[in-house]
């Protein structure tokens, strides 16, 4: 199968050479239409903040409809492109991966947890609170001397607010504080999907029966164990067509497939789509 060139990874230095702090706030005032063609991906965390407009912002192959007072979240390694309206403004807070993985408390949760909610619609009061932050951040990187720690605060600051009016709206979010078991379940497919693919690896690394993981997640999740599964390949598959250079079958390989047609059949059986005809459509 034909390569495809990749499509770019940026780092926060992409938006301001300056920006080895691993913080940058970027005021989005657009005059016009703003479209990203290219799908890539970021290698750090941004908190897209909509004050005004419309559109469609893609975030690992799932369109979101663009509207006033949201707040989308994009984690390191994910996919994305857009689609924005004209008069569309608000912010765009950049945070380096490294600033981000090892300040745990910026999220009350794991990213994990808010996959399903990448997009989310804020209360007026809410939002009036997090562009106040903003706007409070922005001013102190604007400084001669910036005050690095105030930096971190005031981005955990609007960070906590936006995830904890999360945990308030969606009922799933509080799912994993009340059973860290599907938690800890969905942190190890995370790290071990390329070369584990069955229920009872996870459920013997989480020391409970495969039924039990299985019926927890029915449970809960409304989805069977297997699910979480197959749904992290399938990202991960459509992530790599999309922006790496690799043939299909290299991509088949790097996430534990012993043959292309078992990769491709598997992929196929996901998305409805070839890997091929996948790559090609996009």
């Amino acid at each position: 199968m034909n390569t495809k060139p990749a499509f770019p990874t940026l780092g926060i230095d992409a938006f301001d050479s300056s920006a080895e702090s691993g913080y940058k706030l970027l005021r989005h005032e657009i005059d016009g239409k703003s479209r990203i063609d290219k799908p890539h991906k970021h290698d750090f965390f941004m908190l897209f903040v909509v004050k005004h407009g419309s559109g469609t912002h893609s975030i690992d192959f799932v369109d979101y409809p663009v509207a006033n007072g949201q707040v989308h979240l994009l984690f390191p390694g994910q996919v994305h492109r857009w689609e924005l309206d004209e008069a569309t403004s608000g912010f765009q807070l950049m945070v380096g991966r490294r600033a981000f993985e090892t300040s745990s408390n910026f999220l009350r949760l794991s990213f994990i947890s808010y996959r399903n909610h990448q997009v989310i619609d804020l209360p007026r009061a809410v939002f009036e609170a997090l562009c106040y932050e903003l706007e409070a951040l922005e001013d102190e990187l604007d400084t001669a001397l910036v005050d690095w720690d105030m930096v971190q605060l005031r981005s955990r600051v609007a960070l906590q607010l936006v995830s904890r009016e999360a945990e308030r709206i969606y009922e799933d979010i509080g799912t994993y504080r009340a059973n860290p078991i599907l938690f800890k379940y969905h942190a190890l497919v995370d790290a071990h999907f390329k070369t584990h693919k069955t229920v009872a690896f996870y459920a013997d690394q989480l020391n409970i029966s495969p039924n039990y993981l299985n019926i927890l997640c029915k449970r809960h999740l409304h989805v069977p164990a297997t699910f979480l599964i197959h749904n992290r390949v399938g990202l991960e598959a459509k992530r790599l067509l999309l922006v790496s250079g690799q043939s299909a079958k290299e991509i088949a390989f790097e996430l534990g497939f012993s043959d292309l047609p078992h990769f491709s059949n598997f992929f196929k059986a996901q998305t409805g789509l070839s890997p091929r005809a996948f790559r090609n459509s996009l």
